[in-house]
């Protein structure tokens, strides 16, 4: 059994010692044992690193990606959970895209001013609509 001690794990996973620490506290890896003061660690856990960064880049949380690995410490993935995670991955594109959008368009407007811009009046219905950007409450402030 091939065994990394915290600071080769950093150093191949390309996080800081700090976060393999911090994902043991939270159960997320599991040293095996010490080398001196150091934390050691099974050369799998390089793996289970990737799912975890794989995981925040979806835009899952620490917990959502606790819950997707098993007692065993197994990838358990609930494949209702990835296809919601896509479809709301999906929505956020389309915002982004109707805003990358509009901003090029205001960035080469013929219009003289902005506001006489009957396509930048449209993107500005859509964001106070919350169609882009983020959600608001009812009373208009960002919910994020």
């Amino acid at each position: 059994m091939t065994s990394l001690d915290i600071a080769e794990v950093a150093r191949q996973a390309g996080v800081p010692a700090s976060t393999l620490r911090y994902y043991e506290e939270k159960g997320l890896i599991a040293s095996i044992g010490r080398r001196g003061m150091r934390r050691v660690f099974d050369a799998g856990v390089l793996e289970r690193l990737a799912l975890i960064a794989l995981g925040r880049a979806a835009g899952f949380s620490l917990d959502d990606i606790a819950r997707m690995f098993s007692p065993q410490g197994q990838p358990n993935i609930d494949r209702q959970v990835l296809a919601a995670k896509a479809d709301e991955l999906d929505r956020t594109i389309r915002k982004l895209t109707a805003m990358r959008d509009g901003l090029r368009h205001a960035a080469v407007c013929p219009a003289p001013r902005h506001m006489e811009c009957p396509t930048f009046q449209r993107i500005l219905r859509a964001a106070a609509s919350g169609a882009i950007g983020g959600r608001k409450h009812a009373h208009g402030l960002p919910m994020d």
